[in-house]
């Protein structure tokens, strides 16, 4: 592509891309982006339009018609991706021996604690009303109860963690 023809074509691209953005939902950049890059490939395939003004125009309608088809095939999700955090089978199975790990210091621990921390670490993500309910003890009970289950926890997991 010659310096000549940017220099000519660019303020007409422009204005044009501007002019037919927002009928079909693109940016102006990315249509004047779309339309160079035809040029270039029409330069390299039967070299320069031989009027290049005309051919600016109707390349420019015809990527704002091929950007609103586009628009209209895509379809929102209707929820969200599912998203594992890029994690692969490695760190998923270290992720699940290290919950294993947990849970069997968890067992270990005295008194009501096991059942608090299972409590604590299950699925259903219960609150704390109901894991007072589930353990007979009342729920104002539950935070410094907790709170010495957890510092059990953390001085029992301590050894194993820095074994490694």
């Amino acid at each position: 592509m010659t310096h000549e023809l940017v220099t000519a074509l660019g303020p007409l691209l422009a204005a044009e891309a501007s002019a037919e953005a927002p009928a079909c939902g693109a940016e102006p950049g990315d249509l004047e982006q779309a339309v160079w890059l035809r040029l270039l490939e029409r330069l390299d395939a039967a070299g320069p339009p031989a009027d290049p003004q005309r051919w600016v125009r109707r390349a420019v309608r015809s990527e704002a018609r091929r950007s609103r088809r586009r628009a209209r095939a895509e379809q929102p999700y209707a929820t969200e991706p599912a998203d594992d955090g890029g994690r692969g089978p490695e760190q998923r199975a270290l992720a699940a021996a290290g919950e294993r790990e947990l849970r069997s210091a968890a067992r270990r621990l005295p008194g009501r604690c096991p059942g608090l921390v299972a409590a604590l670490l299950a699925p259903e993500d219960l609150t704390y009303r109901e894991i007072a309910g589930e353990l007979g003890i009342s729920q104002g009970s539950l935070g410094p109860e907790r709170s010495r289950c957890l510092g059990c926890l953390r001085r029992l997991l301590t050894p194993e963690v820095a074994a490694r």
